[in-house]
């Protein structure tokens, strides 16, 4: 089901964990794992939602690819057996669900590979992280989004642009934006001037699950070091592994004369990603 702000589930709360990863395999032969407190307002409880997946540390289409297929993931909650399942072609990964303990402030979520993988690289690996479960009662948490993304190009004419970023759904939280063209650099001060998110029943962009689909904004900062210049940019998070996801940007100086017009389009590379945010004042 696609969850927007307007119905009845109230999704609350994400963090993304810091994989151990391990550093002596190639980019797969480790499993990813991601998991979010979401707001039951049918129980009034929390649970957490959970999506498990080969590691795709080059950032690339997986394909057909045995370094990334094993037949028997271990998916854990502090420990206890919750789930069972592989990472099968085009997607390797596979997701679930389960009822927060009661009272608990955090979970620990663990990914075993219990199998060899496809390409006969012994099994063995584990990711864990930590999520935390918000103290407020599950029915007064309001939701929010953020995105982030970075490391690869779109290309506009030939032009190779790459961007980083962390953006927050709001005016409160610090962003960051940083763009990158044929020598030239900007970078987006700390706070936007506006941004509006939305949720597009139309655009499936899980996984992870998010509020959101779609972040507009606009900002100032500095480019090649210097102040005064505008950017407006959109942002869509159209599913794993990102071959939909779409960015437009356009950077004006202070006379509103354009430095830079990325028209909304494909990446040429790279992936956005949607999540939920963190509560905060």
């Amino acid at each position: 089901m696609r969850m927007s702000f307007h119905q009845s589930r109230t999704p609350v709360f994400i963090l993304l964990g810091t994989f151990a990863l391990g550093c002596s395999s190639a980019w797969a032969h480790h499993p990813e794992i991601d998991g979010v407190a979401i707001c039951d307002d049918v129980s009034g409880n929390y649970r957490i939602d959970w999506v498990s997946e080969a590691w795709e540390g080059n950032g690339t289409d997986p394909g057909n690819d045995p370094s990334r297929q094993n037949d028997s993931i271990d998916i854990r909650m502090n420990g206890l057996l919750i789930a069972n399942g592989a990472y099968n072609a085009p997607g390797y990964m596979f997701s679930g669900m389960v009822d927060a303990p009661a009272d608990a402030t955090s979970v620990v979520l663990s990914a075993i590979a219990v199998a060899d993988w496809g390409n006969g690289r012994d099994g063995g690996q584990k990711t864990s992280i930590t999520v935390p479960i918000p103290w407020e009662p599950c029915d007064s948490v309001a939701a929010n989004g953020r995105f982030t993304g970075g490391g690869h190009q779109i290309r506009v004419d030939g032009v190779r642009v790459t961007r980083g970023l962390t953006l927050h759904c709001d005016l409160l939280l610090s962003n960051n934006l940083e763009v990158n063209w044929q020598g030239n650099k900007f970078h987006m001060t700390e706070h936007m001037t506006t941004v509006s998110c939305t949720d597009d029943p139309d655009i499936i962009q899980e996984p992870p699950p998010a509020p959101i689909d779609t972040l507009v904004g606009v900002g100032t900062g500095r480019y090649n070091g210097v102040d005064g210049y505008t950017i407006a940019f959109t942002l869509v998070d159209a599913g794993e592994p990102g071959r939909e996801d779409k960015m437009a940007i356009l950077i004006t100086d202070g006379g509103g004369n354009t430095v830079l017009d990325v028209p909304l389009q494909l990446l040429d590379g790279g992936n956005l990603q949607a999540h939920y945010d963190q509560p905060h004042k």
